[in-house]
């Protein structure tokens, strides 16, 4: 049995960072699938490994850790393989500048529209209360009022314009710098292109008038980049949901 198991839902977003991270430095875990569609993160057994209620979750040994982005710096220098944080400070630094933007500022709004044309209509599908049971159970307040304007669809048309203005600006500004450099973040394929590629893979699919091959050449060309390593094709078939179809759109030679 491997030393290391990671608790993930499908392999984007943030359980889908320390899935690759994994992937691509080689290490073996044990994987273990919580459906965040059947609220299986708020279960007890899931619980007694993460109080939040929060995914990813992963464990090395006795040692439990969360949070998707510290995981990935955690695997990146617990194990031996590829290195995937550049040696030169001030790249080391734009590396972590990115994840930052991604995780804070970015992904809050993918996450957003995302949920609700994606995970809402799924989930609301559901007898309401046994849904509303299930909000209950959740840890975080933060985290039930999300649920149940996502499942609602609820959330306000000031911040899905919200949400749009900041992927809009972000499609522009990875554009922009991607073409100064093969990679995200330095010249070598490292976290920031793992975290980045886990939240944009689906940008052309889901804003085709602000992402293609004619507006955002460099983004496409570092998406088909990234989606064409092993570890990512071997990561992405882990998933269980018509979600991960998504990225096949990187396959097609022009978008």
């Amino acid at each position: 049995m491997a030393q290391v198991t990671l608790y993930h839902w499908e392999p984007n977003a943030n359980s889908g960072k320390p899935m690759l991270t994994l992937m691509e430095k080689g290490v073996e875990f044990d994987s273990h699938y919580i459906d965040m569609l059947q609220f299986d993160q708020h279960r007890p057994e899931y619980l007694a490994i993460n109080p939040q209620g929060t995914i990813p979750a992963m464990t090395h040994g006795s040692r439990v850790l969360v949070e998707s982005t510290a995981i990935m710096e955690y695997v990146n220098e617990a194990f031996s393989g590829p290195e995937l944080m550049p040696k030169d400070a001030r790249d080391r630094w734009r590396v972590r500048w990115w994840m930052k933007f991604m995780d804070q500022w970015l992904a809050p709004s993918f996450s957003m529209i995302g949920w609700s044309v994606f995970v809402g209509p799924i989930v609301r599908q559901r007898d309401p209360a046994e849904l509303e049971a299930a909000i209950e159970r959740i840890p975080l307040p933060e985290r039930r009022v999300s649920w149940r304007k996502a499942i609602h669809g609820t959330f306000s048309e000031a911040e899905i314009a919200e949400s749009q203005r900041r992927v809009a600006l972000g499609i522009n500004m990875l554009e922009q710098e991607l073409g100064k450099r093969e990679w995200l973040a330095s010249d070598t394929y490292g976290l920031a292109d793992i975290n980045g590629f886990n939240l944009a893979y689906a940008i052309p699919l889901s804003q085709p008038s602000l992402c293609n091959d004619e507006k955002t050449p460099n983004l496409l060309r570092w998406l088909r980049a990234v989606y064409a390593r092993p570890a990512v094709k071997k990561c992405w078939a882990l998933g269980r949901t018509d979600m991960v179809k998504r990225v096949a759109i990187l396959d097609g030679e022009q978008i």
